[in-house]
């Protein structure tokens, strides 16, 4: 039985208290052994948390009894391991990293944002052929799966977006645009940017890929392969299923059973993505770390 209850959630609200926010929930996280980040900015709260399911309820009430986090929405999943190490509580300028803003253009999701479309209405939504569908995800995260027919702006980070938004796209030529993420929070910005940008009509998947994939049966789905996400399960399938792939300690790369199966993996050493590119100083760097991981586990400690 899965032993870790995972919530997901942010909210882009005025903070100005954010810095104050910090030691508070670090010590709240602390004492109910919750795991996972939290990021904290001017602009609102970001996190993926782990723990007991009352521990985590605990943490989504205390949140929620707090009038700028009344309304907060999460996502719940379950974990068979530990995801997270331990509990991190940062302060950013950014909840989500665009860096677009200006002297005289700020973006300001929750002032200005796209239409939400729930995944029920989604699939109708991408199906218009007057619709641009963009994937708003870096280049890694949509090689292991996306909507049918979607945009791959092919970003190595969400920073490059704007970039990619300004020399494709127009506000009088694209009348209507699709964007999807994870969780949602990364569309939301994203869509702020377009709106304030001009442009008429942008929707956005509520709840991203991860609530899609929970409530949309997948005889009806129009996502294709798994969704990336960024905790040791790597991925998750249909009714938020943890997938079939696993990270390499080398180089991060996501490895599906195929690529375990290569010559060229070795587990917690090397796989297909760099075996190629590994000096021999560094092979044996990784093997000498991965024995001493072994070691630590062996005497039951959990790294």
């Amino acid at each position: 039985m899965p032993s870790y209850f995972v919530a997901a959630f942010y909210k882009f609200v005025d903070l100005p208290n954010y810095k104050e926010l910090r030691q508070e929930l670090k010590s709240f996280c602390e004492e109910r052994g919750i795991v996972g980040t939290i990021l904290l900015s001017p602009e609102g709260i970001n996190s993926t948390t782990a723990g007991s399911e009352n521990a985590m309820m605990d943490l989504l009430g205390h949140l929620m009894s707090k009038p700028e986090f009344s309304n907060l929405i999460y996502k719940t999943s379950t974990a068979e391991k530990k995801p997270f190490r331990r509990i991190k509580v940062k302060l950013k300028k950014e909840i989500v990293t665009l860096r677009a803003n200006t002297d005289d253009f700020v973006v300001r999701p929750h002032a200005a944002m796209g239409v939400e479309v729930s995944p029920s209405e989604w699939n109708d939504i991408i199906s218009d052929p007057d619709v641009v569908l963009i994937d708003t995800r870096n280049d890694y995260e949509v090689e292991l799966g996306t909507f049918k027919g979607a945009l791959d702006p092919e970003t190595d980070k969400f920073t490059e977006f704007p970039e990619y938004i300004d020399e494709n796209f127009s506000p009088e030529k694209n009348k209507k645009v699709a964007m999807f993420c994870t969780g949602g929070i990364r569309c939301e910005k994203a869509s702020a940017f377009m709106m304030q940008k001009g442009y008429e009509t942008v929707y956005q998947l509520k709840g991203g890929v991860l609530k899609y994939l929970e409530e949309i049966p997948k005889e009806e789905s129009m996502w294709e392969g798994e969704c990336y996400v960024f905790d040791k399960r790597v991925t998750l399938g249909h009714g938020l299923v943890e997938g079939d792939y696993e990270l390499c300690s080398s180089c991060g790369s996501a490895v599906d059973l195929e690529g375990r199966q290569s010559d060229k993996f070795e587990e917690g050493i090397t796989c297909p993505h760099c075996y190629d590119n590994i000096t021999d100083r560094r092979l044996m760097r990784s093997r000498e770390r991965n024995k001493q991981i072994e070691l630590s586990k062996q005497r039951g400690n959990e790294l």
